[in-house]
């Protein structure tokens, strides 16, 4: 199954999960798993959220920026992979002065209650 993002409308998510500013978005979704690709603006962020159900694997496809995994922040670049395991919290932060565009897979993992990144 091929996913065009390109040929996919933004999304447009405003202080999703409590962060800052605004996450845009293509996604697809299945019951099973979420794909998507997303852009933080200079400032933005996705808020602290802990994965239950799931979890959640970040590429960074360019910009800069960091994440804040169990308390501690990581500093990200294109390249980087972020991986947050079920029952773990994380924030993305683009503390950049240019985008942070990344690349997402969010598998359910079968336990009721699952976090989505289609609700804030």
């Amino acid at each position: 199954m091929k996913i065009l993002f390109d040929q996919m409308e933004d999304t447009v998510l405003k202080n999703f999960k409590g962060g800052e500013g605004e996450l845009r978005a293509k996604m697809y979704t299945d019951p099973k798993t979420k794909i998507m690709r997303g852009l933080l603006a200079p400032g933005s962020s996705i808020g602290l959220h802990t994965h239950e159900g799931n979890s959640e694997m970040i590429y960074i496809l360019s910009g800069t920026g960091k994440v804040l995994y169990d308390g501690e922040y990581e500093p990200l670049a294109p390249g980087d992979c972020h991986y947050c395991p079920m029952g773990h919290a994380h924030s993305l932060i683009n503390d950049s002065n240019g985008d942070l565009v990344f690349f997402a897979v969010v598998p359910e993992h079968g336990v009721a209650n699952s976090t989505s990144f289609v609700s804030p």
